[in-house]
């Protein structure tokens, strides 16, 4: 068991990708910065924005999982959300990704996953 019970904490691609893309971009930008090269600043500061926008493009495309608790069948970070399509209920980034998504995904409330009480002993 780890020290954040026994949840998912949502390891998907769409979040490896993003944050190795905004690790690498801070890191190029960092680098910018010693070295004093301007463009190579704003290099770096893009590849963070490209992140972004790559990270809510694999969450749309279902490699993104909705917030919340998840049943442990559904913890692999390789595995597709099947209700991306459609959207997901409170999720800013399927809101964002149009207007039929978004009223998609207000219209169908979230359902709870049952998750196993965590052991409290020492």
């Amino acid at each position: 068991m780890s020290a954040h019970g026994h949840v998912d904490l949502g390891h998907t691609v769409a979040g490896w990708t993003g944050t190795t893309l905004a690790l690498l971009g801070f890191a190029g930008a960092g680098a910018a910065v010693c070295a004093a090269w301007t463009p190579g600043i704003w290099i770096g500061l893009g590849v963070v924005a490209v992140a972004g926008i790559v990270t809510w493009l694999l969450h749309l495309a279902g490699w993104g999982k909705p917030s919340g608790p998840r049943p442990e069948a559904g913890w692999d970070w390789r595995q597709r959300d099947a209700g991306a399509r459609t959207g997901h209920a409170d999720c800013l980034g399927c809101r964002a990704g149009g207007p039929r998504r978004a009223v998609a995904a207000a219209s169908r409330p979230r359902s709870a996953a049952s998750l196993p009480v965590a052991d409290s002993g020492a």
